[in-house]
C-alpha cells in the first residue's frame, strides 16, 4: 500500500518506519525542512533504540521517503495518517488540536480518489467527527473515510510495541475503510494480534482511558509507598504481593518520583476536561493529576531532608533527567521539578543523563553543572540522587563512587539499589517506600 504520514515526531516517525518495514511504501511529511534534511542524511531527531537502523534499512530498500511537500504523496496514497502534536492547551489543559485541523484542511485540497484518513495523534472524543467536517467543508467532493487508530507505544520500546502489540484499535464509521486498514496491518493479523474494530468515538476514548488507568496505577503505588514509610512496610514487597493477582498485574507498580512524559500528563488532563464538559467528572482521574503534581514537587524536599534538612552550599549529583530510561524525552519529567527545587534550596546541582542532556538544556535554566558522565557528576557530591533508572545507574562502581563523593549519601528515587548493598559499601541510603540507612549522628529518617 501507499501511505503518507503527516508529522515526523515520535509517533509519526516510528509508525512510518514500521509500516515501511511491513512492506508498504511510506512518505513521511514535515514542514520543518531542517528535520527532513536530517532524516534524508540518515540522522534521527529523537532517541529511540533501534530506530536509526530501521529507518536506514527501509530508506535503502526504497520504501521510506521524507518530504516537505505533501501534495504528490497524498494524491497517490491509499491511507493518509495525521500524526501531529496535540500538546496540552494553556489555561484549561485540554488537547490543542490546532495542528490536527490544519493537517486535515491541507489534506482536503490534495486527496484524489477514495482515501482513508487516519487520526494517529491522541485526540479527545469527537475529534474524528470534526476532522471529517473540516475536510468536507474544504472539499465537498472528497471521497474519504475518517478513521481513529490510536497508538500505544512506550518510549524506549516503541518498535517492539508497534510490531508485537497487545492490540490494534481501529474506530470507523464508514465500512469501506475496514479492508484498507486490515491490509495495512496484515502482518499483525498473521501473528494473530487482537484487532479491535469499533466506533470512532469509542476508539478515541479507549486511548485516554488506557493511559488514565496506567497513570492511576503509578499514583496508587506511590501513595502506598508513603504509607509504607509511615508504618514500616516495604513497598516493593507490597507491589509484588498485589501484582501477582492476575486481576491487578505487576506492571506500573514501581514506586518513584511520579509519572511524566508525552502521554500521561496531557492525556489525563484532556480526559478530565472532556469528562467535565460532558457533565460526568472523573474524580479519580482528577485526584491522580493532583497527587502526581504534588509528588514531583515534593521530591527535591526529600533530597534536602536526606541532607539533614539543609542543602545550602551542598552539592547534589542528579543522575537521570529524562522522564524514563531509553529516551531523551524531557516532557513533564520529574527532574524539571527536582532540579529547580534543589537550586531554590541553595544546593549546587550537577547533572548527567545518557541521552537527554541536549533536551534538558532547553528546559533547565539556572546554575546547573552539565557533566560528561555519571562519575564526573558524582565527584565532590554531598548527595547522589538517582532520578531516572538508566541501566548504567543500576551498575555503578560503588567503590569508585565512594572514593569520589564528599559525603557517602545516595538518595534513590527509583529503588534500584537496596540498603544491604549500600551498607556494605559504607553509604547512607534514602529510598522510596522502604527502610533506608541514615547518616550516623543525624536526624534523617529511615526512608527519604
Amino acid at each position: 500500500m501507499r501511505v503518507t504520514m503527516i508529522g515526523t515526531g515520535y509517533v509519526g516517525l516510528v509508525s512510518g518506519a514500521c509500516f515501511s518495514d511491513f512492506g508498504h511504501v511510506v512518505t513521511c511529511i514535515d514542514k520543518d525542512a531542517a528535520k527532513i534534511e536530517t532524516l534524508r542524511q540518515g540522522g534521527i531527531p529523537i532517541y529511540e533504540p533501534g530506530l536509526d537502523r530501521l529507518v536506514a534499512r527501509n530508506v535503502e530498500a526504497g520504501r521510506l521517503h521524507f518530504e516537505t511537500d505533501a501534495r504528490e504523496a497524498i494524491r497517490g496514497s491509499d491511507v493518509v495518517f495525521i500524526a501531529v502534536g496535540t500538546p496540552s492547551r494553556r489555561g484549561d489543559g485540554h488537547a490543542d488540536l490546532t495542528y490536527v485541523y490544519a493537517a486535515a484542511e491541507e489534506i482536503a485540497s490534495m486527496v484524489e480518489g477514495f482515501t482513508v484518513i487516519v487520526t494517529k495523534s491522541t485526540v479527545p472524543v469527537g475529534t474524528g467527527d470534526e476532522v471529517e467536517a473540516v475536510i468536507r467543508r474544504a472539499n465537498p467532493d472528497a471521497d474519504i473515510a475518517v478513521v481513529s487508530n490510536p497508538e500505544f507505544l512506550r518510549e524506549g520500546a516503541a518498535i517492539e510495541d508497534f510490531k508485537r502489540p497487545d492490540r490494534v484499535v481501529i474506530g470507523l464509521e464508514d465500512d469501506r475503510a475496514r479492508a484498507p486498514m486490515k491490509e495495512l496491518y496484515r502482518p499483525l493479523y498473521l501473528n494473530e494480534t487482537p484487532v479491535v474494530f469499533t466506533q470512532r468515538r469509542t476508539s478515541e476514548l479507549i486511548k485516554y482511558a488506557a493511559n488514565a488507568f496506567l497513570a492511576t496505577k503509578i499514583t496508587f503505588i506511590n501513595e502506598m509507598a508513603d504509607l509504607c514509610e509511615a508504618v514500616g512496610a516495604d513497598v516493593q514487597q507490597v507491589a509484588k504481593g498485589i501484582g501477582l493477582d492476575k486481576r491487578i498485574g505487576g506492571k506500573f507498580l514501581n514506586a518513584g518520583p511520579g509519572y511524566g512524559g508525552s502521554c500521561f500528563p496531557k492525556d489525563t488532563l484532556a480526559l478530565s476536561k472532556t469528562a467535565h464538559d460532558a457533565g460526568t467528572p472523573v474524580e479519580i482521574v482528577d485526584a491522580v493529576i493532583a497527587a502526581n503534581a504534588a509528588r514531583k514537587q515534593a521530591m527535591a524536599g526529600r533530597i534536602v531532608d536526606a541532607l539533614g534538612g539543609d542543602a545550602q552550599g551542598r552539592t547534589v549529583a542528579v543522575l537521570g533527567l529524562a522522564f524514563k530510561p531509553n529516551t531523551d524525552d524531557m516532557r513533564d519529567a520529574p527532574s524539571l521539578d527536582i532540579v529547580p527545587g534543589l537550586i531554590a534550596a541553595g544546593a549546587r546541582v550537577r547533572v548527567y543523563d545518557p541521552e537527554a542532556m541536549n533536551e534538558a538544556r532547553k528546559l533547565l535554566t539556572g546554575p546547573v553543572d552539565w557533566c560528561a558522565d555519571a562519575y564526573e557528576a558524582i565527584e565532590g557530591a554531598d548527595a547522589v540522587a538517582i532520578v531516572t533508572e538508566w541501566d548504567q545507574f543500576r551498575a555503578l562502581d560503588l567503590a569508585r563512587v565512594k572514593s569520589l563523593v564528599n559525603t557517602p549519601l545516595v538518595v534513590d528515587l527509583r529503588n534500584v539499589y537496596d540498603a544491604e548493598t549500600m551498607a556494605a559499601h559504607g553509604f547512607a541510603y534514602a529510598c522510596i517506600g522502604r527502610a533506608g540507612l541514615p547518616m550516623p549522628g543525624t536526624d534523617v529518617q529511615k526512608s527519604a
